[in-house]
């Protein structure tokens, strides 16, 4: 193991990183352009992404809400909201929508630029709400901290051991001190500071969407508060029993032998490729752990020739990240092949990439007040068989909790979502992390449920095709049974490529 599987264990979405930046003329010009939504004053504000191709304008302000709800005249944290406004003339429906970010640690603001893609049809009648989950984002986040006020770097060299993340999070919890109380960041918190916005806001009812982790977030929420909840939609959903991140040496199994059982059944990358996908992903893994080969690539970052040893944790990390996404998991057979014939280039360069990107997308204090208070405890070390991702990537995501000062959850936490409220369940064919027997599971508790399957998609799908109109159905009309989802059968998986070029015609 290798601090490269901290990063994977840490990122369980691959989404885009943004930030949410006030951008007032002068301070006369940003009281002349504050805005009440109930008792919240907003102001402009500019929601940007490095990897988005355009930036999300947007209205945003601060609620201070207790740290610890048990004390409200404790210390008081700021939640960072953004809205971003219904339809043209900014008149939307009076029940508005919160998105619910995934993770754990993925501050919702940060993914405005595909929330607002993909919510586009909702956004015509109602507005969107972006509200950075407590511990992320801008809302108090738990960022490890050096004495600097740097962030606190990883040992990239160190010997690889669970003990390196606990000595990590041990230091990491030190430089909290004075900054959070790491027990009141978990999903009970987090489903009353929703409520408090919604009050806020003056309005009695709201949409919750959620992806990945915010899936639970949404079920605790709807539970709880289900005379204020009118529509739940979960993408990728996780079960209220389940054990994050215990399950992924499974789920990511099944992911990579449906992808090689794809390319089986296309002649021509069958013919391309005669080793399957998942035997050259393990005969690949293989041959780096006897031996870690020293390689010249061309950094992504900097575009500048470099040289670094690749390692079989470095491949599967890759490949975990690449089974999220289907145009990149495309890339697959081809980079393992040039792998095979001992050209690792390819593989390095975006092994880096990958390292980079997981490492900024994720809070890690804020998921191990989550994962150490809520899953932690719950986690059964099982047999797992031939399993190309081992029992150490579960290790990892606990590996914290013994340094981490943890909070509990209430005893009805892992209580199945049962609820006669209407709520839409969407599943990735090839997701990894959350497959669509999750959702089968959960829908069975669901009368006015519905779960829609996106065919050749991986984790979250709310952008896939044409589902951005059928969300938009959804929220309009809140009768997922009624649905006209026959669209999503144009949906197909994306051909592995051939060559570096792209695939075969």
């Amino acid at each position: 193991m290798s601090t490269h599987h901290l990063r994977l264990a840490g990122a369980l979405v691959a989404a885009l990183c943004a930030g949410c930046a006030p951008v007032p003329d002068d301070a006369s010009g940003a009281a002349a352009a504050q805005r009440l939504y109930g008792t919240l004053a907003f102001q402009p504000c500019t929601l940007t992404s490095a990897q988005a191709s355009a930036n999300v304008e947007a209205q945003c302000a601060t609620l201070q809400v207790p740290e610890n709800p048990a004390e409200p005249d404790g210390r008081r944290i700021g939640l960072n909201i953004a809205w971003l406004e219904a339809g043209n003339d900014g008149a939307g429906k009076a029940d508005p929508v919160f998105f619910l970010a995934g993770g754990p640690g993925q501050a919702a603001t940060e993914v405005a630029a595909p929330v607002n893609m993909a919510l586009r049809d909702v956004r015509k009648q109602r507005d969107i709400f972006l509200i950075d989950q407590r511990g992320t984002g801008k809302s108090n986040p738990l960022t490890c901290l050096d004495a600097q006020g740097k962030e606190l770097p990883l040992d990239e060299n160190a010997a690889p051991s669970a003990g390196l993340i606990e000595d990590y999070a041990r230091r990491c919890a030190q430089s909290l001190t004075g900054r959070a109380d790491t027990r009141f960041y978990t999903t009970t918190e987090a489903i009353g500071d929703l409520d408090t916005v919604r009050k806020a806001l003056g309005v009695d009812k709201v949409n919750v969407i959620g992806g990945s982790y915010g899936t639970r977030v949404a079920q605790q929420y709807a539970a709880h508060y289900p005379q204020h909840t009118r529509t739940v939609v979960i993408d990728g959903v996780v079960p209220n029993d389940l054990v994050v991140g215990g399950d992924f040496a499974n789920t990511f199994e099944d992911a990579i032998t449906l992808q090689s059982a794809q390319c089986r059944q296309d002649p021509i990358c069958a013919q391309r490729f005669p080793v399957d996908t998942r035997t050259q992903l393990r005969n690949v893994m293989a041959t780096l752990a006897k031996a870690p080969v020293e390689v010249e690539y061309r950094n992504p970052g900097t575009g500048q020739a470099e040289r670094d040893v690749l390692t079989a944790d470095s491949v599967t990390g890759l490949a975990f990240m690449f089974s999220y996404m289907p145009e990149l998991s495309s890339l697959l057979p081809v980079m393992l092949d040039e792998a095979a014939q001992g050209r690792y280039a390819p593989l390095m360069s975006l092994s880096k990439m990958a390292s980079r990107t997981l490492g900024v997308q994720m809070n890690r204090g804020m998921q191990w007040s989550v994962l150490c208070a809520e899953d932690a405890d719950r986690y059964q070390e099982s047999a797992q068989g031939d399993r190309v991702l081992g029992p150490e990537v579960a290790r990892m995501f606990f590996a914290a909790c013994p340094a981490w000062n943890a909070g509990s959850r209430p005893k009805d936490f892992t209580t199945p979502f049962a609820s006669s409220l209407p709520v839409l369940l969407l599943s990735g064919q090839f997701d990894p992390v959350t497959p669509p027997r999750y959702a089968e599971q959960v829908v069975k508790q669901l009368p006015n449920g519905r779960h829609l399957l996106a065919k050749g998609q991986g984790h979250g799908t709310i952008n896939a095709g044409c589902m951005p109109r059928i969300l938009g159905q959804f929220i309009d009309t809140a009768d997922a049974k009624s649905l006209d989802a026959t669209c999503l059968d144009t949906l197909s998986p994306v051909p592995a490529f051939t060559s570096f070029n792209g695939w075969a015609p």
